[in-house]
């Protein structure tokens, strides 16, 4: 249970800790005051993606999450905007402004998010703690959502409208992002248009929610889980396909194009081999793109590139939080953003291992962690 303290005390939180070796511990932690710039968070939801489960081996200790919504419990000198209880959405790629890529207008390539400033908001473990006793704690993606309590730049908040539950709130700041907007802002998919989705996770089930609201055609969903295929269709694809060999998935698609191949393909398996079947699916002049953000060894023919066809890696789906956000609330509003059937199940933090194996399987769409249910 988080213990209250005064906003310029430190603030006693839970919060899964990474060891580096591909496990994690829940333990407690002592998150400092905010400083200026800096916002002190009560966390009530944190979505789970695969990235989660490969940063259970970076170098540790780590607090563990980069997906959450929850409450402003105090804010720095400097602060604007923001105040006490204020409902507010993470966003891990947190933009300066004032580096080149900021103003070329490409924040999600920020170059202090990037790594130029990794420090600010540590946090400390609370003894006893064994061999991490008085260790500084980097936080995933200088957020650490699966805690209780987090310290973060104002930056990285974006006010949450007040009838978005957290739990669906949560997983907008990196799947539905990443997946979305690399169809409307990668892609730039148009009306009519048609386009492959391979995989059918989270990133991939936004995906193809983000090929229904540009207005797409034909929407085929390609994965080797019947149940995924069975929620594409409830999220808006048009035809499904069993995962197979890349050559007749080729066949497959291009068989629903009359032998051209769609406009867009999207890769979002997080399986480095597959990263260039997408320049295989789609039509001369088409685009592909790599959106799972999978890293290692894959193999692509030159000819798979023929003609003017483009490939993309799209980093969080070129997200602008002041432009995507908003846009998203509205869509969701609308009933046009399906995101509370895109969360598969809620956990406690104490269940984070059971999430964890979940996730692993296949069982889940998104699955969120929840600190205090009773405030959604």
């Amino acid at each position: 249970m988080t213990h209250r303290a005064g906003p310029h005390m430190p603030l006693s939180s839970r919060a899964a800790i990474g060891d580096g070796r591909g496990g994690f511990v829940i333990a407690a932690t002592r998150v400092r005051a905010p400083q200026a710039g800096e916002v002190r968070v009560r966390l009530r939801a944190a979505g789970l993606c695969h990235t989660d489960l490969a940063s259970l081996h970076w170098p540790g200790p780590l607090v563990l999450g980069h997906e959450g919504a929850g409450e402003v419990e105090s804010v720095g000198a400097g602060v604007a905007g923001l105040v006490p209880g204020q409902r507010v959405l993470l966003n891990w790629a947190i933009p300066c402004g004032r580096c080149p890529p900021c103003a070329r207008g490409v924040g999600a390539l920020c170059e202090r998010t990037q790594g130029v400033d990794p420090s600010l908001g540590r946090s400390e473990v609370e003894p006893p703690a064994g061999d991490w006793q008085g260790v500084p704690l980097q936080r995933s993606f200088r957020l650490g959502t699966l805690a209780e309590v987090t310290l973060v730049r104002a930056e990285a908040l974006t006010v949450l409208p007040a009838a978005l539950p957290m739990h669906c709130a949560c997983v907008l700041g990196c799947g539905v992002m990443t997946g979305v907007g690399s169809v409307v802002n990668a892609a730039r998919v148009q009306p009519g248009e048609t386009v492959a989705v391979l995989g059918c996770g989270g990133v991939g089930l936004s995906v193809i929610q983000g090929a229904r609201l540009a207005g797409a055609r034909l929407i085929v969903a390609i994965d080797r889980h019947p149940q995924a295929l069975e929620r594409a269709r409830r999220f808006g694809a048009t035809h499904v396909l069993a995962a197979d060999a890349p050559d007749a998935l080729v066949t497959a698609v291009h068989g629903l194009t009359e032998g051209r191949g769609v406009d867009h393909a999207f890769e979002a398996t997080g399986v480095p081999a597959l990263a260039f079947v997408p320049l295989r699916l789609v039509r001369h002049g088409g685009t592909a793109l790599q959106v799972s953000g999978a890293t290692g060894d894959a193999q692509v023919a030159l000819t798979d590139f023929w003609w003017d066809k483009r490939y993309l890696v799209p980093l969080y789906g070129n997200c602008l939080p002041e432009r995507d956000f908003p846009r998203l609330f509205r869509w969701i509003e609308r009933g046009e953003l399906d995101i509370e059937g895109l969360v598969s199940r809620r956990y406690r933090l104490d269940e984070l291992q059971e999430a964890f194996d979940d996730l692993r399987a296949g069982r889940l769409a998104k699955g969120v962690v929840e600190f205090d249910p009773a405030t959604d």
